[in-house]
């Protein structure tokens, strides 16, 4: 982020603060009486504020599969929590760094950092069930009566930004957010995390997997920093309480499966679906999605788009949008996955809003399509379906003047393909991949191509093979391309 960029952030967070509303509730999560400073709503309202300052400055990871993932994750752990009529919120932030965060209001944040060095869908759901946990337990609300500052957007500042010094200089909220909320909350969110797991048929010991994980992360760290005469980092939540071999944190997790009252619950999780889901995750900073003024790129999905001249391209969560600069016109791009039995032409005419017309196959750069005018309450829209890959694409285009604009939008729908390999190489960027190991393979040949900083220590710990363990031939491991 540029530094006129953190001056605005950190001018919006000091100009911020909470709606103080002092009460006592009984919290569904812990059974006890809770006094909290904010409103249920109040909460929402500022987790909401948070969550518009992250889209607007870009934090979101553009991965529609991946967010979709995670929401599914979260979602599934939410309906078996203590607040399952909630709203909750899920996001992957495009950031580096190593941590999973809450939001007031239930907003869940987890950096693509850290996905990177998880290893199945139940250490995810570890993560996200811990997160989902200090929002039940009314964390937030309980530490601010314990006198900490109640400034709102010291949290976009400090992720946004990446510097401790942004939220130090404003001596704000996310500084204490970030880093922790004491050992007595992070062990209450641990054990109803793992039970909000077992509920949902995941394995609560998953979550001393990712304990070890991090932990092996941490001590890395440490070890290169005390090289570099510098002090280390760690992530604020699930380790940064606990000993590796903490028995209260063993004990409170494992109680989870006491639970157990002789009904089976199948485990939610598709085999290789969280492989196939993060295969190709940015590493390291951000990858940039535009190469040229004409054309918007998407690094992780692999296609390529028009982008008609002042038109702006925004990557979201849910959807790319691209609009016109004077929001005359827009095509709005949505994928889900491919069902191989279901053509182009029946997945739009089943999803469709209206009565359709001027329908036509669409073969584009060796991809199949179909495209359609639906007319709806009046108003005409152009809407198209793309298979690529294993998943297909949904366009929906309108405009103010839509018979004037109709022919730059199929044409701008037309224009979509997958990248060319010479465009996939302009790319700095660097990813993880799945392969499977080579006979007489080790971690250090492995690495020998990585082309990263520490690349033997760093394929060990993505694989939860640090410090010295090695796969085996046929192994699926991750690695960094």
């Amino acid at each position: 982020m540029n530094t006129k960029l953190q001056y605005l952030v950190l001018a919006s967070a000091l100009g911020a603060t909470f709606a103080a509303l002092p009460g006592c509730t009984i919290n569904p999560a812990t059974g006890g009486a809770t006094v909290v400073m904010s409103s249920a709503d109040g909460e929402r309202e500022t987790g909401q504020e948070m969550y518009d300052q992250f889209l607007a400055e870009g934090a979101f990871y553009e991965d529609p599969e991946l967010q979709a993932y995670v929401d599914k994750i979260g979602q599934r752990l939410v309906a078996e929590s203590d607040m399952p009529k909630r709203e909750f919120t899920f996001a992957v932030i495009d950031a580096p760094e190593i941590n999973a965060f809450a939001t007031p209001g239930g907003f869940i944040y987890v950096n693509r950092g850290l996905i990177a060095y998880l290893n199945t869908e139940a250490e995810l759901a570890g993560v996200i069930g811990h997160e989902i946990a200090h929002v039940t337990a009314r964390h937030h609300g309980r530490r601010k009566t314990a006198g900490v500052t109640s400034k709102v957007l010291s949290t976009t500042a400090y992720v946004l930004t990446g510097s401790s010094a942004v939220y130090e200089a404003s001596n704000m909220y996310g500084a204490e957010l970030i880093s922790g909320y004491g050992r007595d909350m992070e062990l209450e969110a641990d054990g109803l995390g793992a039970e909000y797991m077992y509920k949902a048929g995941y394995e609560p010991e998953a979550l001393l997997d990712v304990i070890g994980v991090l932990k092996n992360q941490e001590q890395f760290m440490r070890l290169k920093a005390k090289a570099a005469g510098k002090s280390g980092t760690t992530y604020h939540g699930l380790y940064a309480t606990h000993p590796r071999n903490d028995k209260r944190l063993q004990t409170v997790i494992r109680a989870a499966n006491e639970l157990d009252d002789g009904t089976y619950i199948e485990s939610p999780e598709e085999p290789g679906e969280f492989r196939r889901v993060t295969d190709g995750l940015v590493w390291g900073e951000s990858v940039e999605g535009q190469r040229a003024d004409d054309r918007y790129y998407h690094n992780k999905l692999g296609f390529t788009i028009e982008q008609p001249e002042g038109w702006a391209v925004t990557p979201g969560a849910q959807a790319v949008v691209a609009a016109a600069p004077d929001g005359s016109a827009s095509l709005t791009i949505t994928l889900r996955r491919k069902d191989p039995a279901a053509t182009p032409q029946a997945v739009l005419e089943s999803s469709a809003k209206g009565d359709l017309r001027a329908g036509e196959t669409l073969q584009q750069s060796g991809l199949d399509g179909y495209t359609a005018i639906a007319a709806a309450s009046g108003k005409d829209k152009r809407l198209a379906v793309i298979h690529f890959g294993n998943l297909t694409y949904m366009f929906e285009a309108q405009a103010t003047d839509f018979s004037a604009s109709d022919a730059q939008l199929l044409a701008l729908i037309q224009s979509f393909r997958a990248m060319h390999p010479k465009e996939k190489s302009s790319s700095n960027g660097r990813y993880v991949r799945y392969i499977q190991v080579p006979r007489g393979a080790d971690v250090g040949s492995l690495a020998a191509s990585a082309r990263i900083d520490d690349a033997e220590a760093q394929l060990r710990l993505i694989n939860d093979f640090y410090p010295r363990g090695e796969p085996r031939t046929g192994d699926w491991i991750k690695v960094i391309q």
